[in-house]
């Protein structure tokens, strides 16, 4: 296991140092039994690592639930394991269904056409009274509107009821994830500073996908949930902000030849940076996901890889990038690839 690093999330009274990679826990107690979840999570908190990322929804698509699965085992969890404030974790609201369904024959895409919970301050604040609850915490360290809005709720106003989380001391951080750059300016704008939204979370990894394809559930205009060069902008030209980037190894995609890529990824740029990905990986004896998790340790940005694990040993592969130091050459060979 690599040696774990540190950074800080926020300012002022809400802010907390975390490890430099997050764990996800979206399939803990659904898709992951209860004794793999522990023995992942245990490691992770040998190997130094403290910021853990959950949802009130996590996994509903699993076996037809509203979710919360993932937040009680952890919960469960934390209180197995004495574990107190030394471990940070996030959780999100916002996209927890408010039917039921008595199973899931086609997975993923069906559950995807449940009605979402959506962002009124009110549920906001009885869904974070709930999250507290499974996770068995007074405050939650940091607290995201997982997507926009469905029903109607203007984005001042669901900002605004955030900001009096903050105040309230339930949460500590508000955090944003799957909006509009444009949407976080004005989040951030609308907002008192300690309650700004000090942390974003986007899928985030070394190739780079295609933005323009619509998503039928929350724009026409194009995929929300990517960091794009206008999000990366931002976050670049925004002292203060944090991006925790999700699914960084592409769910196995990157080693897994079982695993395809999305077809968001079929362009010439995916092929290019493919090919300096595999150099970097052979001239370093590293894993391809390995070199893509090092090349984003070692950004300028204040990029949080967002790792999940389905197994100790796939934890421990993704820990051992902390160790990888790529050159100068190389990272400027990764960085040119596709232009």
């Amino acid at each position: 296991m690599g040696r774990m690093r540190y950074t800080t999330i926020g300012s002022g009274a809400g802010s907390r140092r975390v490890s430099k990679i997050a764990l996800g826990a979206m399939r803990f107690g659904t898709e992951t039994d209860a004794e793999t979840s522990y023995a992942i999570l245990d490691r992770f908190v040998e190997a130094g690592g403290t910021f853990l990322d959950t949802s009130n929804n996590y996994a509903y698509w699993a076996s037809g639930t509203q979710g919360g699965e993932s937040e009680t085992l952890l919960g469960r969890w934390r209180r197995d394991r004495g574990i107190g404030e030394e471990i940070v974790v996030a959780t999100k609201v916002g996209a927890r269904p408010t039917d039921t369904v008595a199973s899931t024959p086609n997975g993923w895409a069906a559950q995807r056409r449940r009605r979402w919970e959506g962002l009124a301050p009110a549920n906001v604040r009885e869904q974070a009274d709930r999250s507290r609850e499974r996770l068995g915490v007074e405050r939650l360290d940091l607290y995201y509107a997982h997507v926009p809005d469905v029903s109607g709720v203007p984005l001042e106003e669901y900002a605004a009821g955030f900001a009096e989380l903050v105040k309230d001391g339930v949460i500590g951080q508000f955090g944003l994830s799957n909006h509009w750059s444009w949407q976080v300016e004005r989040a951030r704008a609308a907002n008192p500073e300690a309650a700004r939204p000090s942390v974003l979370q986007y899928h985030h990894t070394y190739l780079r996908m295609r933005t323009d394809i619509p998503d039928p559930r929350l724009s026409v205009d194009g995929e929300i949930g990517v960091a794009d060069a206008s999000l990366l902008a931002y976050l670049r030209a925004t002292p203060g902000l944090t991006l925790v980037a999700y699914t960084p190894l592409l769910s196995g995609a990157y080693t897994n030849p079982a695993k395809p890529l999305d077809p968001a990824y079929d362009h010439p740029g995916t092929t290019a940076r493919l090919a300096v990905l595999d150099e970097v990986a052979a001239e370093t004896g590293a894993t391809r996901n390995q070199v893509v998790l090092a090349w984003m340790l070692g950004d300028s940005l204040p990029v949080i890889p967002l790792i999940g694990a389905s197994s100790v040993a796939q934890l421990d592969e993704s820990l051992a990038a902390l160790d990888l130091e790529l050159s100068q050459s190389q990272r400027e060979r990764l960085d040119a690839a596709g232009r």
